[in-house]
């Protein structure tokens, strides 16, 4: 499958077994849920009555005081006790194999392919760090939610697309699922490209 380079109009081609796989929701379900497990921190706390600091000795005597029996003041009940069900740390994670990972990457880019959402320059280059250098360069495409994959830093992409909340740049190798989902357009470097076909390749 063949796709244009955008900004010098050549053709390159693009593997099959990469960018153009079938859809499975179900593998791709499996690894969002995945993915947004392993980003929770699961780190609330509380201390229950065994662990807040005071005294075990009995408030005052079992009757005769006129108020409420009391055998505690770390008593859930009262204030500054401790809490009934506390919350302990907790994990999220979740393992997904590499495989699976990188075949649901390329379900994901695929679907971009098919739907036109998918683009490829040669190289990404802005002269002058300005946010109306960049509109000026993507201006055949709709920026809303515009990720952009690049192979590596470049500075002035940077600074022209910071103060643009809809365009978001990451480098080849933090590619993921959910931000691919999210986007309305994806935007390869050729070289990000080359990248990963041998990641898929050598997997």
């Amino acid at each position: 499958m063949d796709i244009i380079l955008k900004d010098t109009n050549s053709n390159i081609t693009l593997l099959d077994n990469i960018f153009n796989v079938p859809f499975n929701m179900s593998l791709i379900h499996q690894v969002v849920v995945s993915f947004r497990h392993n980003c929770r921190q699961g780190s609330v706390s509380q201390k229950s009555r065994s662990e807040v600091r005071g005294s075990n000795k009995k408030p005052w005597k079992q009757k005769g005081t006129g108020r409420a029996r009391s055998g505690s003041i770390k008593s859930p009940i009262w204030r500054s006790g401790g809490v009934t069900f506390a919350s302990k740390p907790k994990k999220y994670y979740s393992k997904i194999n590499k495989k699976v990972y990188l075949n649901s990457l390329k379900i994901v880019l695929s679907e971009l392919y098919r739907s036109s959402r998918f683009y490829v320059f040669n190289k990404i280059k802005i002269d002058k760090p300005k946010t109306k250098k960049f509109l000026e360069k993507f201006n055949f495409l709709d920026i809303r939610k515009l990720l952009i994959i690049n192979d590596s830093f470049d500075r002035f992409l940077y600074l022209s697309t910071r103060n643009l909340f809809s365009v978001k740049i990451i480098n080849i190798n933090n590619i993921n699922v959910l931000d691919l989902i999210k986007c309305r357009n994806v935007v390869f470097t050729l070289k990000s490209i080359k990248k990963f076909e041998d990641k898929c390749i050598n997997a």
